[in-house]
């Protein structure tokens, strides 16, 4: 808990602090006056003002006690009466293209810090699983196109376009749901066995029915983990494994008369003991220290999102095997642009697809869920954190850019108006404006807190 309390204050500190300082540099480097720079909101708790700043800049920095947010306070005209000698100073009285840039500048810095915390994980590197596939969840479209579990993909790219070799099962992951959220066929190339010889098949992602980024994505898909062995990992109390006897660092080899040879065939194999009613019990051969044993195991009855399913109170699966990950500081860095350009990209046709009604809302996530991730990020290891700190500052930055009166996006619609007319937005309008605004921001944040209340309470 506490760990999570900290990565998220940490997080939150850092995206928020970037993004005003990008405004803030910007507003400084068109000579506008800085009255403030605050991190947070409410009552302060430090401030300080630098003894020496750019000529005409008296800025004082401030950290107030709420740290969701942040601004920074330029003289305006709008907000204050300004002396005649420093009016050239204020934020109104700057140029159209100084004020876009300033309001700009806050976004662009987000999105820049992506780009090197993710050109840090690269040239860091990180240990990820080998993209050596499980054997596919049956009748999904994997196991359609003929995928048996095994197999090591090499390449893969949407039909249509040059293979791109794949470094890893989370590359692998990318590739399928970046192709499945665009409905684009997926062209992979996979080899098996000593030989190494490559095949390539296709999988026909278009012919999806779902196109929400969640579980049952991947399991339609039938790509849902790496390979592991079928070993047993801890054993919760009071659940099926414990009270049929299974042991952590059993490993099973066979269901009844289905041999078993991956963690996820497993998994797949309880969950579907539940499907037709109660589970049945069933004879499980088990290999524990070199000796073979049979157990009867009956999985306990659950539900998950309406749908029952078997579990058994356990840890299924060991860890895949893993590669380091790593590139050099030229690829390292272009991988980190490609990779804020890419998820810029998903991020804005999935806030599209929402508007329209083509995807589930409850696909928002909220502070919660940012919380916990940061978390479990932060457990992981640093590259894992901040490969987390630098997805939430692509979001950021792309929620920031948004057409959304209240946001900075807002601002740069009201500058288009005003560039495109003539003439500023009208004071009248720019009230209801943000009025429009600030309830359009107010309604999501309150189904993201939704979504992430539901999603933890099961």
């Amino acid at each position: 808990m506490l760990l999570t309390l900290i990565a998220f204050v940490v997080a939150l500190g850092l995206l928020i602090a970037v993004h005003e300082w990008g405004h803030y540099r910007m507003a400084v480097a068109r000579g506008v006056r800085v009255l403030r720079f605050s991190i947070g909101f409410g009552k302060t708790i430090a401030r300080f003002k630098p003894a020496r700043q750019r000529p005409g800049q008296d800025t004082e920095f401030v950290i107030g006690a709420i740290p969701f947010g942040g601004y920074v306070k330029m003289l305006d005209e709008r907000e204050a009466p300004v002396d005649e000698a420093l009016r050239h100073q204020a934020f109104n009285t700057q140029p159209l293209a100084s004020r876009a840039l300033i309001v700009a500048a806050g976004p662009v810095a987000n999105l820049l810090l992506a780009v090197l915390l993710y050109a840090l994980v690269n040239w860091i590197g990180v240990q990820e699983p080998r993209a050596l596939l499980a054997p596919p969840v049956a009748g999904s479209l994997a196991d359609k196109a003929g995928l048996q579990g095994g197999e090591l993909v090499r390449q893969a790219a949407p039909a249509g376009e040059a293979l791109a070799p794949v470094a890893s099962f989370e590359s692998l992951r990318w590739v399928l749901t970046r192709a499945a959220l665009d409905g684009q066929d997926l062209v992979l190339e996979v080899s098996r066995g000593a030989d190494g010889r490559g095949r390539e098949l296709t999988l026909p992602l278009s012919t999806l029915a779902t196109r929400d980024p969640d579980a049952a994505l991947f399991r339609a898909i039938g790509i849902v983990s790496p390979l592991s062995s079928p070993t047993v990992g801890e054993v919760m109390p009071g659940g099926a494994a414990e009270r049929a006897g299974l042991q952590q660092g059993d490993v099973v080899r066979r269901v009844g008369d289905v041999p078993v040879h991956d963690g996820q065939q497993l998994r797949e194999l309880i969950r579907a003991s539940g499907a037709s009613g109660p589970p049945p019990a069933s004879p499980w051969l088990i290999e524990r220290d070199g000796r073979a044993l049979t157990l009867q195991v009956r999985p306990d009855a659950h539900e998950d999102k309406g749908q029952p399913v078997g579990r058994i109170g356990a840890y299924v699966g060991s860890q895949p095997e893993m590669v380091l990950v790593r590139r050099g500081a030229a690829d390292g860095l272009w991988a980190g642009v490609v990779r804020v350009v890419e998820v810029s990209g998903l991020s804005l046709r999935l806030l599209g697809r929402m508007l329209v009604g083509e995807l589930s809302l409850r696909n928002l996530s909220g502070p919660i869920a940012i919380a916990d991730y940061a978390g479990k990020s932060a457990s992981l290891g640093l590259t894992y954190y901040l490969a987390f700190l630098a997805f939430i500052s692509v979001s950021l930055g792309v929620l920031n850019l948004l057409p959304l009166p209240v946001l900075d996006g807002g601002h740069l619609m009201y500058y288009l108006w005003e560039a495109v007319t003539g003439r500023p937005v009208g004071g009248v309008w720019m009230e209801r404006l943000q009025y429009v605004g600030m309830s359009l921001l107010l309604a999501m944040m309150a189904i993201a807190m939704y979504n992430d209340i539901v999603t933890r309470l099961g």
